[in-house]
């Protein structure tokens, strides 16, 4: 079967009409994409927060379906809400890493992940079958999926042979001036961070023993700085650490109150409060595209079976979204520079390939290529030519200095999906380094995820670059959508920001609702016992922080079986990620790859 006639459309869900049904965690932000995509939403049926949520498509490239559950590896006991979900994958052990014992985000960042998920599986299904294959139509993915998929890096570094370079011990920014305002540093060599410590007088000795649990907070969500470095800040007003900042290369950030953020309209549903803009934009090429004959689906296939992704990107933005694309069924090529990326090497490692950088890469096929040079940029642009998408998270202005742009690009290949996972988007003119904490800082982030009787502070767990590696592979698969419903290419952008957003959009309209911006004291602090934590589910923290002295002289079982008798939704806290594979609420879910390391599900299911 070939393709169907194009239509040229100018959204890849025009003229598509999709039925949302369920609890509004899991069908909110999904909803939001589905009709910034062109999507006409039929008024949503509200269900029981416990879920599934539906979304059944249908219209002119064929009909697919949805499903997402807050419990899909899980059971329904152990997977109740966002809050137990964060606590039985391990998610509130590795944001609680700074401050010592496990906590929960007070975002919904399970259930977002999971909306973007499901919104690229539909989409994805979507494809299939406007390429003209005959394969899945039903995805289903879940929460729990989600929140492994976002813990895969810490994850595999847990479970790998190999110890980490640096302790796991609570610490971290931000960091506080004399005056009290706290802010976030970002030096991404050990030269800006040397400098910007001797030019407020630190010692010698907390400079350098300060920079290596700094560098690797990225991978392990903690960071045990000296205190020197703490007391050195304290010692100083805000502006002489700028003036610092600016002398010696590194960058600071003060932490910003969450803001409406640019090109916000009002929100057509919420009196006084505001839509954010899509977390991507999709822009078609002007020139004309005929897909090729070997570029149908095959049958019973994955999507994207038969596609072939470039990816030069760099930590995880990027490479994270080409990685979901991989499990999609594309094929992907790295183009990597001369000597390897050297994050390959990043303790620890499992048969010498860092354990990290495989829960990114795994599968993925790699060649090597100097792209400052003009052999290396010519060598891209032929593969380009072949390629059906060209994905990447460079530095702002880089592709048009190599010459690797998107009109460049789609000269040689007119069908192109160009994508770019930025920073800013050129959204925010007086931005900082477009780094995962520094959006935390700027965007209001790092105040929204902790309870109100938290001071604020950008949670150690990447939560951006993972969010923005998803809406990453989402734009792509929404733009392959586009170009074989338009017949043209389509330049693609996603941002760090608009992840940021994601997250911070609910606090925002709860606030212009008359509510209170941060959630209550206390939300989402698991509960001790005699051997360990247990988490009960949003609706069940009252009941259960009431008898919070009780469960503190019975062990985590005999909690959760007297909490449960009493019709109260808890399960226990992950605390050790190396435990996890044994544990039996995953049921042997997660495997090893054939270089031993740990490996997470795939996000989705697809019937």
């Amino acid at each position: 079967m070939g393709h169907p006639a194009v239509i040229r459309a100018s959204q890849p869900l025009e003229e598509v009409t999709v039925r949302v049904a369920g609890p509004p965690a899991l069908t909110t932000p999904a909803a939001a994409h589905l009709r910034a995509l062109g999507a006409t939403l039929t008024p949503q049926t509200p269900g029981p927060h416990t879920g599934p949520a539906a979304f059944e498509a249908a219209g002119a490239p064929g009909g697919a379906t949805a499903y997402t559950a807050w419990a899909d590896v899980l059971s329904a006991a152990d997977a109740a809400d966002e809050s137990t979900v964060q606590a039985a994958t391990g998610m509130m052990q590795v944001h609680g890493r700074r401050d010592g014992p496990p906590r929960g985000l007070a975002v919904d960042y399970a259930a977002t992940c999971a909306s973007v998920l499901t919104v690229q599986g539909l989409l994805a299904a979507l494809l299939g079958r406007a390429r003209g294959g005959a394969g899945p139509v039903q995805v289903t993915t879940g929460a729990d999926r989600a929140a492994l998929l976002t813990l895969g890096q810490y994850l595999a570094a847990a479970n790998a042979p190999e110890a980490e370079a640096v302790a796991l011990s609570p610490g971290g920014p931000p960091f506080t001036a004399r005056c009290g305002t706290r802010f976030e540093l970002e030096a991404l060599d050990p030269v800006p961070w040397a400098r910007f410590w001797r030019d407020l007088g630190a010692p010698e000795e907390a400079i350098r023993t300060g920079w290596q649990p700094f560098q690797f907070r990225y991978a392990t969500a903690c960071a045990p700085i000296p205190e020197a470095l703490h007391r050195a800040a304290r010692s100083v007003p805000w502006a002489r650490v700028q003036q610092a900042a600016a002398a010696s290369g590194a960058e600071v950030c003060p932490l910003h109150a969450p803001a409406a953020p640019p090109g916000a309209t009002a929100h057509p549903a919420s009196p006084g409060a505001t839509a954010h803009p899509a977390p991507w934009t999709l822009t078609p090429r002007t020139a004309d595209w005929t897909p090729p004959a070997t570029g149908t689906a095959p049958r019973a296939a994955l999507p994207l079976s038969g596609l072939t992704v470039l990816e030069a990107g760099r930590r995880i933005q990027a490479p994270l979204a080409a990685h979901l694309l991989r499990q999609l069924g594309a094929e992907v090529l790295r183009i990597e520079p001369p000597g390897g990326d050297p994050l390959r090497g990043m303790p620890p490692c499992c048969e010498d390939i860092s354990a990290r950088w495989l829960a990114l890469n795994r599968g993925k096929d790699a060649v090597q290529i100097d792209i400052k040079s003009a052999v290396g940029q010519a060598e891209l642009r032929e593969l380009a030519s072949g390629a059906d998408v060209f994905l990447h998270n460079w530095a702002p202005g880089k592709a048009e200095q190599l010459g690797l742009d998107a009109d460049r690009l789609s000269a040689v290949n007119p069908g192109l999906v160009y994508a770019y996972t930025s920073g800013w988007a050129g959204r925010l003119p007086d931005a900082p380094m477009g780094t995962d904490f520094m959006v935390q800082a700027r965007t209001g982030l790092g105040t929204v995820a902790r309870p109100a009787d938290e001071p604020p502070a950008p949670s150690l767990m990447t939560l951006i670059d993972v969010l923005g590696g998803l809406l990453g592979a989402e734009a792509v698969v929404a733009g392959l959508l586009l170009r074989e419903r338009s017949g043209r290419g389509v330049q693609v952008e996603s941002s760090l920001l608009g992840a940021a957003e994601a997250l911070t959009a609910p606090a925002l309209h709860r606030a212009a609702a008359g509510g209170e911006l941060r959630r209550p004291a206390g939300f989402r602090r698991p509960l001790p016992t005699a051997d360990g934590w247990i988490a009960p589910a949003d609706d069940s923290a009252p009941a259960a922080g009431a008898r919070a002295a009780l469960l503190t002289e019975l062990t985590s079982e005999q909690a959760l079986e007297g909490l449960r008798a009493d019709g109260l939704a808890a399960t226990a806290v992950t605390t050790d990620l190396g435990a996890l594979p044994q544990d039996p609420r995953l049921r042997g879910v997660l495997t090893r790859d054939p270089h031993g390391s740990l490996a997470v599900p795939t996000p989705w299911r697809f019937v």
